[in-house]
């Protein structure tokens, strides 16, 4: 059965999809520690990080690099916290948190956003990325 990320991946759920490529895919997560906070997935459907072929596993480390900065300048964040935790989704999935402090990589802090502000945050993490 495909996890609700393969079903993002499909179109077959909605998600605000912040980047795409042939190996990897991009998106705000639904619940939000903070505003900007960003999944970046292998397309391959792979429980663990480590299980994960290694040109996908690299893509997913490149791509979070570069979104890591496009997140940090879009909310003005001294930190991108990185977590690949796995519980909740049985597909590889790095966590990309603005932050201010350690405290706020409380994943008990999660909730969802109005549409409108995760649009915004959206739009602006796009247009960092793309002038990067």
């Amino acid at each position: 059965m495909a996890s609700v990320f393969t079903k993002i991946i499909q179109g077959e759920l909605p998600s605000y999809k912040i980047h795409e490529d042939d190996l990897t895919f991009s998106f705000l997560a639904l619940d939000q520690v903070n505003l900007g906070h960003v999944l970046v997935i292998p397309k391959q459907e792979v429980n663990h990080w480590f299980d994960t072929p290694v040109d996908a596993f690299t893509r997913v480390q490149l791509n979070s690099q570069k979104i890591a900065k496009a997140i940090k300048a879009a909310t003005d964040c001294p930190r991108v916290g990185v977590m690949v935790a796995g519980f909740e989704v049985p597909h590889y999935h790095v966590h990309l948190i603005p932050a201010w402090s350690i405290p706020d990589l409380d994943f008990k802090k999660a909730r969802r956003f109005p549409d409108a502000e995760m649009k915004a945050i959206q739009e602006k993490i796009i247009s960092l990325l793309k002038h990067s």
